[in-house]
């Protein structure tokens, strides 16, 4: 297994090229605790989607940084185009694997404690998959074999609800529906993103959330995508928030705050 590792906003993107690997189950007989309260820790497993902007996990970090009250480090690991069945989550999750060491200060290793690394997991299919009549089941499976595995390493799982395509706008309601079943199913929390984004084009439609394929994010989309895995996560609200990504002050403001209402919304349903 390649793999390459790219310093991204303070932490890391890990992106793989998998040519054959044995997967190694973790000890489900002996599962910890799985944490509870906001992941100290997170995984990101999934697609360019997470790896766009210099990596929606590295805004998150840049979005907890002013907050004092709370603990946090994520570790993305993505394949470009790839679905939820492409990734060797087992694996992911072996001993002395992903997380063992992080990056500190001006450029310090720090050899993280043995044991489990992540208190949580996000995944992420690709753009289509969970609404495509073939690929459909394929997401149901991975999703419930991939918390399995999950639940058995003592994270909890999380699922990314992703955004419709910017031609295609009712994807949004297809991939809500199908996202808030595997999530309901595989007692898996659901960041609403896709969501989000529906919600601030209905309010701001000239605010352009995606680039020029009309299906990966732009900075502002990105931005709208790591606030709302902020305040679902965490359960604090990102308006007012100092770490804008450079984007201007209103549109920051507005992308903030749809992204609390879609959250806030979403967790009364």
């Amino acid at each position: 297994m390649k793999i390459r590792v790219y310093r991204a906003l303070g932490a890391f993107l890990v992106v793989l090229a998998i040519a054959g690997c044995a997967t190694q189950e973790p000890n489900r007989s002996a599962a910890p605790a799985t944490p509870s309260g906001p992941p100290q820790s997170l995984l990101w497993v999934g697609n360019s989607f997470f790896y766009y902007n210099s990596s929606m996990h590295g805004h998150v970090a840049l979005l907890v940084r002013g907050d004092k009250s709370i603990t946090h480090r994520g570790v993305s690991v993505t394949i470009g185009g790839s679905g939820i069945d492409w990734h060797d989550v087992a694996n992911y999750l072996g001993p002395d694997r992903i997380g063992k060491y992080s990056f500190e200060g001006d450029n310090e290793i720090r050899f993280n404690p043995p044991g489990r690394q992540f208190d949580a997991v996000m995944l992420v299919d690709c753009s289509q998959c969970p609404i495509h009549p073939q690929l459909k089941p394929v997401f149901h499976e991975f999703a419930k074999k991939h918390a399995e595995t999950i639940q058995a390493y003592g994270a909890r799982p999380i699922l990314f609800m992703s955004w419709a395509y910017k031609d295609k706008p009712e994807m949004t309601g297809q991939l809500a529906e199908q996202y808030t079943i595997a999530g309901k199913v595989n007692g898996a929390q659901v960041v609403p993103a896709g969501l989000a984004f529906a919600k601030s084009i209905a309010r701001k439609p000239d605010l352009e959330l995606y680039v020029t394929d009309k299906r990966h994010p732009s900075l502002a989309g990105t931005y709208l995508a790591a606030c709302t895995v902020y305040a679902s996560l965490f359960g604090k609200s990102p308006v007012g928030n100092a770490y804008t990504a450079g984007l201007p002050a209103d549109v920051a403001a507005h992308l903030q705050q749809v992204a609390w209402e879609t959250v806030q919304e979403y967790g009364a349903k």
